[in-house]
């Protein structure tokens, strides 16, 4: 039989297990580097201070990534200056020359038909796509319920490839 402080021990290490997926899911809602490390830092925090309410045997990335989305958001809401912080960022960006090779012209294709979706579509994509979660941990993180998360998902995907006007495998077939 396990004590409390193995428990602890155990789900601390875990935690440490999924510092990468949080450091990519809050650069992709922050775009900025160290922001980001500062968004995990504070979610790894609380996380920690309410390890009790943390079920063992439960997902614990969805719980982390619901904690993390958390922060973000109080962040948002607590900090205006965040957003024109942002919104300069994006004007400032640095000018780049396009890339001469056909795979850097596509990938950036893509990049750019994704930064155009809605939020809602980037974060069900996100979640999904990249990060693997299963449509029910992606409802819990979003808070929707995972008719939605389907939902979305499908528009998502449908307004990507009609961004990059790639055809759906059945559109090849004759």
């Amino acid at each position: 039989m396990h004590d409390n402080r193995d428990v602890t021990a155990d789900t601390i290490a875990a935690m440490k297990a999924e510092i990468p997926r949080l450091r990519r899911f809050a650069r992709y809602m922050t775009r900025d580097a160290d922001y980001s490390d500062d968004l995990v830092q504070e979610c790894l925090t609380r996380a920690i201070a309410n390890i009790g309410s943390w079920q063992p045997g439960t997902n614990l990335r969805a719980w982390l990534f619901v904690i993390l989305k958390n922060v973000f958001r109080n962040d948002k809401r607590r900090a205006q200056h965040d957003i024109a912080y942002r919104n300069g960022l994006e004007r400032d960006a640095p000018l780049f020359s396009a890339p001469q090779q056909h795979n850097h012209l596509v990938l950036s294709e893509v990049q750019s038909a994704f930064l155009n979706l809605t939020e809602d579509h980037r974060e069900v994509l996100m979640l999904i796509a990249l990060e693997g979660l299963r449509y029910e941990e992606a409802a819990s993180v979003l808070n929707i319920s995972v008719g939605t998360v389907k939902s979305r998902l499908s528009r998502a995907r449908t307004a990507l490839r009609a961004a990059i006007d790639v055809p759906l495998a059945s559109e090849h077939q004759d």
